[in-house]
This record gives structure tokens, sequence and C-alpha cells, in this order.
């Protein structure tokens, strides 16, 4: 039994002060507010639960900031894309690992407690399926394990190469499945996470140019655990999805797939205002990765309007060009101010803050497209993150303050301790694990650039 006291923690119902939490079995036992400390207590300041992360590629970690030279026709998504498929040509098995718990650390070191890994990486260079054909799965469980952070393991089934079931391309041979071989792979993926505390099995039909609405109904049965899939993310998406079946991606996707409380859209950038308010209404998860999304030069998701009409949302770090949790919910609110020359614009109303509207709203949809629990409660695992409150930004700040000052106001340095089901991952912002994990990570890279 471990007992932590914070003068102040953000409970599932809510700011309390003094605040004793016990652990048992990585599970908080009991919440005691208004309890002064007992001797032996480990103490601090301010408790937050841990983001959840919904939406990475930890592989590409591995080239983040490589891409940024302008091309000879200028670039885009789809430029940056061939610069991926050319770092994925020389990934083995041990570099995707490395290159994983890398990216776990990272997050770890900035408030993210559980990850969404929308894995598509399956195959050998050849394209032809590892002995175990969930080897790359396992290797990213194994990140997880190592690094301590939760994992929701989202396999994707990537079958196609464009819109109408087209022939895939030579870059997108390490991705592919037909139904029959993703189910052996979904299998292998369970079996690689029952060593994981609390870990998720869903999975992910990785765009509608991927995979076909057939084989989407097809891959559904495989898993009661959540569902995540890419949408309309750029103009061209709509554009071809448009020339393809006169519909577009929100569009289609809502009239020819269960779409509900289960599933996260991922970006859905460009969406009418009738997709807008159909998909709030769905109950699907808004999965931003606003940080990604300003990298890749993808667009601004209209997220006022699917706030008013009941949407909720979460954040990710996709591409983890740049791992920071604070920063993505910054950058989303900052697209908005630029988009509609105002500011506060996502607390939505009068007096509220709105860097906790943030974290409260990418806490609740984070945990229900990831499967994870919506913040600090008994029962709950103890994942919980403390601030480092002798930041010049946090210093003297208070409940809904501290989080105005961390989102908004802080670069880095901001987060103190990082407990994962009560065992303490990071102390003083360091993981206990960072300079391991980073000389491995380096290795790899030299493989990959050799």
């Amino acid at each position: 039994m471990t007992r932590l006291w914070f003068e102040s923690a953000f409970l599932a119902t809510g700011w309390a002060q003094d605040v004793a939490v016990t652990v048992e079995n990585g599970i908080i036992a009991a919440l005691d507010a208004g309890s002064p400390p007992a001797p032996g207590d480990e103490r601090h300041a301010i408790a937050l639960p841990g983001l959840p992360n919904l939406h990475s590629h930890a592989f590409q970690r591995a080239f983040a900031g490589a891409t940024e030279v302008r091309g000879p026709t200028g670039d885009s998504f789809w430029t940056w894309r061939e610069a991926m498929y050319r770092a994925v040509d020389r990934m083995d098995p041990e570099d995707v690992e490395a290159i994983a718990a890398q990216a776990y650390v990272e997050m770890l070191e900035a408030g993210f407690t559980r990850v969404g890994e929308f894995h598509y990486l399956h195959h050998g260079r050849d394209g032809r399926p590892y002995a175990d054909i969930g080897e790359l799965s396992a290797r990213i469980a194994s990140a997880a394990e190592a690094t301590g952070i939760a994992l929701t393991l989202l396999p994707v089934f990537y079958a196609h190469g464009s819109f109408g079931g087209q022939a895939p391309n030579h870059g997108q041979r390490r991705f592919i499945n037909d139904v029959e071989s993703f189910g052996r792979l979904m299998q292998s993926a369970a079996r690689a996470l029952a060593p994981l505390p609390d870990a998720m099995l869903g999975l992910a039909p990785h765009s509608l140019r991927a995979a076909t609405s057939e084989e989407i109904a097809a891959i559904l049965p495989l898993t009661e655990g959540p569902v995540h899939i890419h949408v309309a993310e750029q103009m061209k998406e709509v554009e071809d999805c448009l020339a393809w079946s006169g519909r577009r991606p929100v569009e289609y996707l809502l009239d020819n797939a269960p779409v509900d409380a289960r599933w996260c859209l991922i970006h859905a950038t460009h969406m009418t205002p009738d997709e807008t308010v159909r998909m709030a209404r769905s109950g699907a998860v808004a999965g931003l990765c606003p940080i990604t999304e300003a990298n890749l030069g993808d667009g601004i998701f209209p997220a006022p309007a699917f706030v008013a009409a009941g949407g909720a949302y979460g954040v990710g770090s996709d591409s983890n060009v740049l791992i920071d949790a604070a920063g993505e919910l910054r950058q989303l609110e900052y697209s908005q101010r630029l988009a509609h020359r105002a500011r506060n614009v996502l607390a939505m109303s009068e007096g509220r803050s709105t860097g906790a509207t943030l974290f409260d709203s990418a806490l609740r949809g984070g945990a229900q497209a990831l499967g994870g629990s919506p913040g600090l409660a008994v029962g709950a695992p103890a994942d919980i993150v403390s601030l480092a409150m002798g930041h010049p930004a946090l210093e003297g700040r208070q409940g809904d303050g501290a989080l105005d000052g961390w989102v908004f106001a802080v670069a880095q340095g901001g987060i103190d301790c990082v407990w994962r089901r009560g065992e303490k991952l990071v102390e003083g912002g360091r993981h206990r694990h960072r300079e391991a994990v980073r000389q491995r990570f380096r290795a790899a890279l030299a493989r990959i650039v050799s």
C-alpha cells in the first residue's frame, strides 16, 4: 500500500483540497479530501490525472524534424508521406521497439499516461509477414511494458492504395493485410498484450482510402474494443472521395458504418456544418492532433460548432514530431483563435477557464476513445501527474489557474512526477529509464541512417 498526499487534486468530481490518495495493487483504494498529511506520506502540491494520448504512430518519432526542407514543387502532406515511406523501408523490429520506447518515455515525461497506438507497420522490409504476423505489435507491447505507459493497441487494417479498392503502391507493402491475415494479426496482438496491466485491444481501419465498407464490416467483430479511423484529414482526400462516391468522407462513413460511441474519428478536419452535427450526434470522439495537423498543413477542425452540438474530443501526438501534452491543448485553442480571430474560444461560456475546459474535455474524450479511466476516482488506476509548482508560470497558482498556467505559459519543465498504477516513473521531470532508452534509440537511428 502507498499513500500520496496533495495540497489539491483534480478529481473526477472536480478540484479537492488536502487529498490523501491510497494506492493498493496499482488501483486507487481511497481518496480522502480534507485530510491532513500523515507521517510517511509522500507530499506534493497539485495532482492531475494522466492525460490520454489517443493517436500515435510511434515509429514516426525516428524522423521528427527531418522533413522540413522545401522540395522543388512545394510540399504537402502527400510529399511528407513519401518521405515517411522511405524511412519505414529501413526499420527492423528492434528499431521499431527502440523508437517506440523513446516516444513513450517522452509521452510520460509530458504528462500522457495512456497511448492509443494506431499501429500499421506490420511486415518485413520486403512486405512479407514475419513468422509471427504480429511481431511488430509485440514490439510495441514490449516498449510499453519497458517504459510503463498504459497501452491501447489499435492494429490497423490496410488493404488498398485509394478509394474503391485500388491496389496499394510499393511504399505501402509493409502495411497490407486481407481480412483473413488481419484476423491472425489480431490474435497475435491479443497474446502480446496479455502480460500488460489494463492494456486494451481495439482495431483501426486505416481510412476509407485503405479499407472498403465491406472489409470494415468484416473486421469489426474481431474485438469489442475501440474502433479508430483516419477521415477527412486533407482536402485532396475529400475531393477524391467525392469523385469516387459522390459523398464526402465523413458523410460516406456515417452512411455506411455503425459509427457510435465506440468509434474515434481521427482528424475529421474538413466537414460541412451538417457533417459536423451528424458526427457529434453519433457519439464518436473526434481525435484531434493539433501539432501534427499544423505541421502537415492539414487545416483547422471546426471545434466550436462540434462542441456546441454535443461532440466529444481528445488529443493525440500522431506523427510525434513534438511530444507535448500541454502543447496539444494549447495548439488546439490557438488554431481556433486564429480561425475565429477571438480569444478563449473553447471555454465556450462566460467565466470558464480555457485551460481547465481543454484538459477536462481531452481527459474525458480520450478515456472514451481508448477504453481508459476518465480521471482520479476510487477503483481507477493510480495514473497521476504532479505539476512542478516551482516553475515561474505556476508559482502561486491554484485550481483552474494552475491548468491555465500549465497549458498556456509553460514551454518545458511543468511536470514534476508521474505515477502509473501508483509506480513513480517520472521524478523531477525525468523518466527513470530515460538514458537507457535513449541509448537504444540512438543506436536504432544509426542503423536506419546507415
